[in-house]
């Protein structure tokens, strides 16, 4: 895309969030190529937009809901449009409303009540995987018991998995096989009747919890509890799947955190905390509603400003030895980016982080130490979630 008149030649960058240089070998290092430069840059792929580059920016023009909506929802050209999701496109205070009301069906006590069923799945599923001395972690378990999970939380068959698991990487990692509409159109075609069920006769899953919480004194249409179930699906189909592999890979390559945790168990929940602030892979896409100046340059309405996590949480200025593991660190876990930051914060937070301690706890109590397959390399993919493609562990069996 040309340059606009209002782009300073220094200011432009060949940078495609998509496919940043080097991210096939490793997804953070190449968006930190970003770093030591200016806090905003423009880039012309993908319809051309700016890009934050500096922590505390990033941190701060994700909350900041006065200058930027989230109607854009995303660069790729046409997909806000078409998904139209509620909450997550939704700004204040048209928002408020409807994000109570999936927050009330993400309520602690249901979470907490989740946990039997994510250690089960996970204990079955290793004890498969134990005797064959390794494993393709993305295809063997990654993107199998978050989604397992979240399918029996909306209530919907399990089995439905190999079929929705497509959409989620479309949606964050698009490939062209198909256009935002049909992707739209895949989804909203297998919510339909779940959707109309829930309406009408709501039931104990998530979406009944929500769809049953009024908005403002009044019911859902079925075209708010569309974009809600559609906005939901989405999200809880790659973002998780992306964490486990983050967290996986790390002990992989770090066998002395793995000896660490295999000794000190009750250091799960601080770990957990640490590597979800360590390996940030989500971004988000914020449009301006008025002309403004950030960062020393004059933006316009409707430019278009992504807002990486990766580079508030690997930034020197903002947490101290950003790329260091340290089990030990004290921070609140809501203090990094990871899940977002303001009225927008993912509202699935909660559940990803009680996954993410069961995930260390029982892998670490039946896996022996591994590490990375040295004749199969790691590959990730870059994208509005960054995530391993293929990760290849062994052990002795």
């Amino acid at each position: 895309m040309a340059r606009p008149a209002h782009i300073p030649a220094n200011r432009v960058v060949d940078f495609d969030i998509f496919a940043p240089p080097g991210v096939e070998d490793d997804y953070f290092a190449a968006w930190q190529t970003l770093q030591g430069g200016p806090g905003l840059v423009w880039t012309g792929c993908n319809g051309g937009h700016w890009i934050a580059t500096k922590g505390d920016l990033v941190r701060a023009l994700w909350a900041d809901t006065e200058r930027l909506s989230s109607e854009a929802l995303a660069v790729t050209p046409g997909l806000g449009d078409v998904m139209a999701f509620i909450p997550l496109q939704q700004d204040p205070p048209e928002h408020k409303p409807f994000r109570n009301a999936v927050m009330r069906g993400f309520a602690n006590s249901h979470m907490v009540a989740l946990s039997p069923m994510v250690e089960q799945v996970s204990r079955d599923l290793i004890a498969g995987l134990r005797p064959r001395g390794g494993c393709e972690f993305m295809r063997d378990f990654a993107e199998i018991v978050p989604i397992h999970i979240f399918l029996s939380l909306i209530g919907v068959p399990v089995e439905d998995r190999a079929r929705l698991r497509p959409l989620g990487a479309q949606l964050t990692r698009p490939d062209g096989t198909m256009t935002v509409v049909e992707l739209r159109d895949a989804a909203d075609g297998y919510l339909r009747p779940y959707i109309e069920q829930r309406l009408a006769h709501p039931g104990q899953d998530l979406f009944s919890r929500i769809l049953s919480t009024p908005i403002e004194g009044r019911p859902w249409t079925f075209e708010e509890a569309q974009r809600m179930c559609r906005n939901l699906l989405f999200g809880g189909l790659d973002t998780v799947v992306a964490m486990f592999g983050n967290i996986a890979a790390h002990l992989a390559r770090h066998d002395d955190d793995q000896r660490v945790l295999r000794a000190r168990p009750d250091l799960a929940e601080r770990a957990a905390d640490e590597l979800i602030r360590r390996y940030p892979t989500v971004a988000v896409t914020r449009n301006l509603v008025v002309d403004t100046d950030i960062d020393d340059v004059a933006m316009k309405k409707g430019d278009l400003l992504y807002l990486p996590s990766v580079l508030h949480n690997l930034d020197p200025h903002c947490f101290d030895r950003p790329e260091m593991v340290d089990f030990e660190r004290r921070l609140s876990p809501i203090r990094h980016t990871t899940m977002g930051n303001g009225v927008h914060r993912c509202v699935g937070a909660g559940l990803a982080r009680m996954e993410a301690i069961i995930f260390l706890r029982e892998w670490l109590a039946a896996i022996p130490p591994f590490r990375l397959d040295p004749g199969k390399p790691a590959r990730m993919r870059g994208g509005n979630v960054g995530a391993f493609t293929e990760l290849h562990l062994v052990w002795d069996a």
